[in-house]
């Protein structure tokens, strides 16, 4: 798949997520002029609630999603063979194997060396950009975002050492009107009493489009894969700001759906009742999931726990702390869902609830930022 001719290519990578999915509609609703390439990296080892969305939004695309795998002369899959390798060492939240080998490294082989803008779902209300490629060849690109520029790009804009630049930027591009504003703020050096998010703030609120078109011209003069288009950067002129519930209309008003596995389901402990879900796509057994997700995986779907259980040993686990054969003791269960409805109660009375899924309110915002893009968005 690798394009011989250097020209800079599209591409959304589609994890399973629900993020990923509501990206894809978004582009080809209101980007049909953009040639995207979509892709997925699959482990061999997803929910088949992914493997049902993927299909659901190749009908709606009306193309293929490029179905991408490591090692494929293996009959084993993607997932077991890295294993094999590394002789059973399981991955954790501090080796992450299985992202870099089955997902990032595949990506990275199926653009080679092309120029590449990537696409990616990181919503307007997270603050992070996640666990995705820095090849100096790809370019990421958040749609959903007020800023849609990668924190590089963003880091070059302010650089001090530029201001200078900047200033003469804004003179020949900025209006008339505008311009006085502009050259204050764009003056005006990062230090101690003016922050980085201060500054990119108050050009935001001057103006996106005059803010993108500034970034789309550093990133021409830095060389970066959207300054080799051969037309116009449709996005330049993109000012939506999706959040949560926008992501979820986007999936229900297509009709691809959303994932099965973020259905709420009900439980019942002393007396009172509860839902659980599971709160992201990615591997069955992944270690980022919370004790009660391990709990649903196994109410739900106990032949995956079972296969789940069978990879541990020794002192492999995907919980560090707790083997998935104790942790589905019946009183450990209890245990379980009980802390979960108090953690609900908290949360419920807190004054700023992220969202009602269980990604989006158990996860702190440090466990978030290390979360893998690739697998989760």
């Amino acid at each position: 798949m690798v394009n011989s001719t250097n020209k800079v290519r599209h591409v959304l990578g589609i994890s399973g997520g629900k993020d990923s999915a509501a990206l894809a509609i978004y582009m080809k609703d209101n980007y049909p002029d953009l040639d995207i390439e979509y892709y997925t990296a699959d482990t061999g080892k997803e929910l088949t609630e992914t493997y049902q969305l993927i299909n659901n939004l190749e009908v709606y695309l009306g193309k293929k999603i490029i179905r991408l795998a490591a090692f494929s002369d293996s009959v084993e899959a993607p997932f077991d063979h890295k294993l094999k390798s590394l002789g059973g060492f399981l991955p954790n939240t501090k080796h992450r194997w299985c992202t870099k080998s089955l997902k990032l490294d595949v990506f990275e082989k199926f653009v080679g060396d092309d120029p590449v803008i990537s696409y990616v779902g990181i919503r307007g209300d997270e603050d992070r950009e996640g666990y995705i490629s820095t090849k100096s060849t790809i370019q990421s690109i958040f749609p959903f975002r007020e800023s849609i520029w990668s924190q590089d790009i963003v880091a070059k804009i302010l650089d001090n050492r530029k201001i200078n630049d900047r200033l003469e930027w804004a003179e020949k591009n900025v209006d008339a009107d505008k311009v006085v504003r502009f050259l204050e703020v764009l003056g005006r050096p990062v230090g101690e009493l003016y922050s980085k998010d201060e500054k990119l703030s108050q050009i935001l609120d001057l103006g996106i489009t005059y803010y993108n078109r500034l970034a789309f011209d550093v990133a021409k003069q830095e060389g970066y894969p959207v300054g080799k288009l051969d037309q116009p950067f449709s996005l330049l002129d993109n000012k939506d700001v999706l959040k949560l519930e926008d992501i979820y209309r986007l999936l229900e008003e297509s009709g691809v759906g959303i994932p099965a596995y973020y259905n709420k389901i009900e439980f019942e402990i002393d007396g009172e009742k509860a839902t659980y879900n599971r709160s992201r796509s990615g591997c069955y057994f992944c270690f980022f999931q919370q004790k009660i997700e391990w709990v649903w995986l196994y109410e739900q779907h106990p032949d995956l726990f079972a296969q789940a259980m069978e990879y541990e040993r020794g002192d492999f686990s995907w919980n560090q702390d707790e083997p998935l054969e104790k942790l589905i003791l019946p009183d450990r269960i209890v245990n379980i869902k009980r802390e979960y409805i108090k953690r609900q109660k908290r949360l419920q009375k807190s004054d700023k609830p992220k969202s009602s899924k269980l990604m989006d309110i158990l996860m702190s915002a440090s466990e978030e930022e290390i979360g893998c893009a690739s697998c989760f968005i």
